[in-house]
C-alpha cells in the first residue's frame, strides 16, 4: 500500500563504504559495488521484490521475464542515486550535468511573491535538486515538508561529508499541527516548499487517486494543504540519465478552485504516471503501493 512505515532501508557502515569507494576510487568504481549490494537486496527483501515485481509487470505492462530483471535494474538505479547524492554532497557536482526543463516556471512562482508549493514524488533524486538551482541563479530557500524518520545519524554525516552550504530545510510534520505555522511563515518569505505527495504513515487521512491506471491511496494532508494555502503549486522531479547527467523537470499545475483537493491530487498523479512512463525504473516505493 502507499502507507509506508518512515524508515529507509540502509544504514550508517553502508553509507561510509560508498563514501570511501567514491573518494578513492570515484564515482564510476562506487557503481561497480552496486553489482552486489543490489544483488543484496533483490534476494533479501521479498516483501520489497512481489510489490515492484507488481509494479514492473502490472503497472508498466512487461513480461513476468523481463519484469523479474527490471526489479534488480530498480535497486541498482536507486543505489546509483545515493551515490550520485553522496559524490555531490562531497563535492563533485562539478563531475555532473544538468538539463532543467521548466526554470522559468520556478522564476514567475517567485515573482509572484506569494512563495511557491513544489510537489515531488519518490522518483529520481530529487534531494540533489538545490545543488542545481545554485547555478542558475535560482536564488531561493527550500524547505522540505517530511515525515521521514530516518536515522538522524545518517544524515549527520552526509552533513559532515558536505562541502557546501545548503539552503534546503527540513519542515518535520508534527501532531499538534505546528508545522503548518512553520510552512505559512516560509511561504510569507518567499521561499519554496517541497512535499512528496506519494507515502502515507498508518494513521493518515487519505485521497484516491488512479496511477498508471490503477487506484491507490495518497496523502490528504500534502494535496489539502496545496489547495488551501493560495500560493502557485508546481510538480518537480530531478532525473537520472546516462553518463553522470541529470535532468530537472517543473510542470505548473493546472488552475483549480480553491480547497479544491481533489483537482490537484488528479493533476498530480496524471504528471507522475507520464514521468514513470518515461522513466520506469525510478520509481522508489518499495512496498505495496496500489494494495493489489
Amino acid at each position: 500500500m502507499s502507507q509506508w512505515n518512515g524508515r529507509s532501508k540502509g544504514n550508517l557502515l553502508g553509507y561510509k563504504i560508498f563514501v570511501f569507494f567514491i573518494k578513492k576510487l570515484g564515482i564510476r568504481a562506487a557503481y561497480s559495488a552496486l553489482v552486489f549490494v543490489a544483488f543484496y537486496y533483490f534476494v533479501a527483501y521479498p516483501s520489497s521484490f512481489k510489490a515492484m515485481f507488481y509494479y514492473f509487470h502490472k503497472r508498466q505492462q512487461l513480461s513476468c521475464f523481463k519484469a523479474f530483471f527490471a526489479v534488480y535494474k530498480s535497486y541498482f538505479v536507486f543505489g546509483q542515486t545515493i551515490i550520485d547524492k553522496v559524490a555531490i554532497s562531497a563535492g563533485l557536482r562539478d563531475k555532473f550535468t544538468f538539463d532543467f526543463d521548466g526554470i522559468d516556471i520556478l522564476k514567475q512562482l517567485l515573482t509572484e511573491q506569494k512563495g511557491g508549493i513544489l510537489i515531488s514524488a519518490h522518483i529520481g533524486n530529487f534531494e540533489i535538486a538545490e545543488k542545481f538551482f545554485a547555478e542558475i541563479d535560482l536564488n531561493a530557500h527550500i524547505h522540505i515538508v517530511t515525515v521521514d524518520q530516518e536515522r538522524s545519524v545518517i544524515k549527520e554525516y552526509l552533513e559532515s561529508v558536505s562541502k557546501n552550504q545548503s539552503n534546503v530545510r527540513f519542515i518535520y510534520v508534527k501532531d499538534d499541527l505546528s508545522h503548518i505555522f512553520e510552512i505559512n511563515e516560509a511561504l510569507s518569505k518567499n521561499h519554496l516548499i517541497c512535499f512528496t505527495g506519494d507515502r502515507y504513515f498508518g494513521h493518515s487521512k487519505t485521497m484516491k487517486g488512479k496511477l498508471l491506471g490503477e487506484e491507490a491511496l495518497f496523502p490528504a494532508g500534502t494535496f489539502m494543504l496545496a489547495s488551501r494555502l493560495k500560493a502557485p503549486v508546481a510538480f518537480v522531479y530531478v532525473m537520472k540519465e546516462p553518463n553522470l547527467h541529470y535532468h530537472l523537470y517543473t510542470r505548473r499545475a493546472p488552475e483549480f478552485k480553491h480547497r479544491d483537493a481533489q483537482s490537484v491530487l488528479n493533476a498530480y498523479t496524471e504528471n507522475v504516471s507520464k514521468m514513470l512512463k518515461k522513466y520506469p525504473y525510478q520509481w522508489f516505493n518499495y512496498f505495496d503501493f496500489w494494495k493489489d
